[in-house]
């Protein structure tokens, strides 16, 4: 099995791609190895210098501390990743949850989901990272950025260029977008 590895915005940040699916459950994120019992997340997790893993649908991203060398955290990974695949694993995340409460959504909490879901996250993905909507209160919107988003160096311009100018566009309610 080849696994492709690309470089994301955030150079602690580096996206892997296995070539199969790795969720279809939706995104998840593990920032420790506490966080989950899916023993190929804990070797990962418990890789020198590793501080998280984002899953999405196809790819995972794993972030590092700034210290250590992406040659001493890479082929660690992908060798994981290849056992895991080699035992016949269809997916990392192989589970079907109920679909998260309806939260009762207004109408402009609404708009902005559908435009974070259908122009913004897929952008995001491509990087390495997810958008998820929190809260929208007082024409402010807040959005948790996870994956290489989460700690990257542009993520601030992304935030206010990208996210906030095509809400604000859309949407005349929206004035401020923050992250969480």
């Amino acid at each position: 099995m080849f696994i492709q590895t690309q470089e994301t915005p955030n150079p602690n940040s580096l996206k892997f791609l296995p070539g199969k699916r790795v969720s279809n459950d939706g995104p998840y994120e593990f920032l420790n190895v506490n966080q989950t019992e899916i023993p190929l997340l804990k070797n990962i997790l418990s890789i020198n210098g590793v501080t998280g893993i984002f899953l999405s649908e196809d790819f995972l991203s794993i972030n590092k501390i700034q210290d250590e060398k992406w040659e001493n955290i890479k082929h660690i990974v992908i060798s994981h990743l290849n056992e895991f695949y080699d035992e016949g694993n269809e997916f990392i995340i192989n589970k079907k949850t109920q679909l998260t409460d309806s939260n009762d959504y207004g109408e402009i909490e609404n708009k902005i989901i559908k435009i974070l879901e259908t122009k913004i996250r897929p952008a995001v993905a491509r990087d390495g990272g997810d958008i998820t909507f929190k809260e929208f209160k007082d024409g402010k919107v807040t959005v948790m950025l996870k994956g290489s988003c989460s700690g990257c160096p542009s993520s601030t311009l992304t935030l206010k260029q990208g996210v906030q100018n095509l809400l604000c566009h859309y949407i005349p309610e929206v004035k401020e977008v923050l992250a969480v």
